[in-house]
C-alpha cells in the first residue's frame, strides 16, 4: 500500500504540480462471499442518444455476454422490466442457501445512473464494473466516466422525454391539499384501485364497452406514457396510511404533427360533481395550447349528459359522429371567438 501511495503522490506531482495534497484515504477491502457481481454502464449511441446497459459483471463480461440496454429515463418499473431482461435476474432471486438480493437497491441504482447522464450531457461514456449485490444491498467496486464537450441540453439528448416534473403543481380542491401531476409508472398499483372504484357506467362512458379488470396490457399502455406524444394528468392526495390515492385522469394524444390532440377524462365516481373534471381539462387544454396544439378532439356517447355540460362550458363544438348514439366534440385552440354547440 506505501508503494501504491508513493506513486500516486509521484504521479500527481508530475501532472499537477501546483496541486495540494493532504492526504489519501484508504478503505478497507469490501467482502461479500455471496453477492453477484454486475455491471452497470452508460453509453451515447448516434441515433437513440443516451442509453443505458445492465448485466453480468466481473472479469468475465465479455465472455458471459449477458446484458440488456435500455433508453433513459428509467424509473424503478422500468428499471425491473430491464433486470428481468437478462440471466443474471434468476440468480437474483435467489437459490439454495443464497437469499434474493435487493432487487430495489439495483433498480435505484439503474435509475440514478440514467438520471446522471440525462442531466450531464459531458458524460457520453460510464461503466460501474462491479458492483455487488445482494440481500444486504449493492456496493460498487470500479467505475470508469468517459467525458467530452457536450453541443446540447441533457434531456435533449434522450429519445424519450423524461417525466416533466415542471408541470407538478399543488391545489386546493375539497379542502384538502392535491396534487396535480403526470402520470408515472409507478402509479400502476394506484391506477388499478382507481379502476376498481369505478362504477360500472362510467367505464362503459369512458372507454364504449364494459369492462370487468384492466389487463396488463392497458395498464401499461395508461401509465408508462411518452411524454412527447401522449399526456395524462391526474389528480390525487396522500391518504393517511401514507399511500397515494388517484381521483381522477386527463388524457391527450397528440399527432405526429402536433396539430391534433384527441382526450379523454374520467373522475372517481364518488366524488363526480365537485368541481374535479373541469380543474383538469383546464390543465390539460392550457398544456395542449402551450405546446402548440391547433385543435382538441374527442368522441362521447350521446347520453353522457354529465361530461358533455361541461365540456360546453370550455367552448367545444358538439357535433354528430358517425357512430351510433355518440357524439363528437371538437375544441379550436388559440382561436379569437368561442365556439358554441352545434346541436
Amino acid at each position: 500500500m506505501r508503494t501504491a501511495v508513493e506513486a500516486m503522490h509521484t504521479r500527481a506531482r508530475q501532472l499537477r504540480p501546483a496541486a495540494v495534497i493532504q492526504g489519501f484515504t484508504v478503505q478497507a477491502m469490501v467482502r461479500r462471499p455471496h453477492a453477484h457481481e454486475l455491471i452497470i454502464g452508460a453509453s451515447e449511441d448516434s441515433v437513440f442518444g443516451p442509453v443505458i446497459l445492465f448485466g453480468h459483471g466481473g472479469t468475465a463480461v465479455e465472455v458471459v455476454a449477458d446484458r440488456a440496454i435500455g433508453l433513459p429515463p428509467l424509473n424503478m418499473v422500468l428499471a425491473r422490466e430491464l433486470i428481468l431482461r437478462t440471466r443474471v435476474a434468476k440468480l437474483l432471486a435467489g437459490y439454495r442457501d443464497r437469499p434474493p438480493a435487493d432487487l430495489d437497491a439495483i433498480c435505484r441504482s439503474l435509475t440514478q445512473i440514467a438520471h446522471l447522464v440525462t442531466d450531464i450531457p459531458d458524460i457520453v461514456e460510464l461503466d460501474i464494473n462491479p458492483m455487488l449485490a445482494d440481500d444486504k444491498g449493492v456496493v460498487p467496486l470500479d467505475a470508469r466516466i468517459r467525458l467530452a464537450a457536450a453541443d446540447g441540453v441533457g434531456p435533449d439528448r434522450c429519445s424519450i422525454r423524461p417525466y416533466p416534473a415542471e408541470l407538478e403543481e399543488w391545489i386546493t380542491w375539497d379542502g384538502q391539499s392535491t396534487l396535480v401531476r403526470p402520470i408515472k409508472p409507478e402509479d400502476g398499483p394506484q391506477h388499478i384501485e382507481f379502476f376498481n372504484s369505478l362504477d360500472p357506467v362510467d367505464i362503459h362512458y369512458r372507454m364504449f364497452m364494459m369492462v370487468r379488470e384492466l389487463r396488463p396490457s392497458q395498464l401499461a399502455r395508461f401509465t408508462q406514457i411518452d411524454y412527447d406524444r401522449e399526456m395524462a394528468f391526474i389528480a390525487t392526495r396522500k391518504l393517511e396510511d401514507g399511500r397515494w390515492q388517484t381521483l381522477a385522469v386527463a388524457r391527450a394524444v397528440a399527432d405526429p404533427d402536433n396539430e391534433r390532440a384527441e382526450f379523454a377524462i374520467i373522475v372517481r365516481s364518488d366524488l363526480k360533481g365537485r368541481g374535479l373534471g373541469p380543474i383538469l381539462l383546464n390543465k390539460l387544454i392550457d398544456y395542449l395550447r402551450g405546446r402548440g396544439t391547433t385543435e382538441v378532439v374527442g368522441e362521447a356517447l350521446s347520453d353522457n349528459r354529465r361530461l358533455l355540460a361541461m365540456v360546453k362550458q370550455f367552448g367545444f363544438v358538439i357535433g354528430r359522429s358517425p357512430g351510433a348514439g355518440t357524439v363528437s366534440l371538437r375544441l379550436r385552440l388559440n382561436a379569437d371567438d368561442v365556439p358554441t354547440s352545434l346541436l
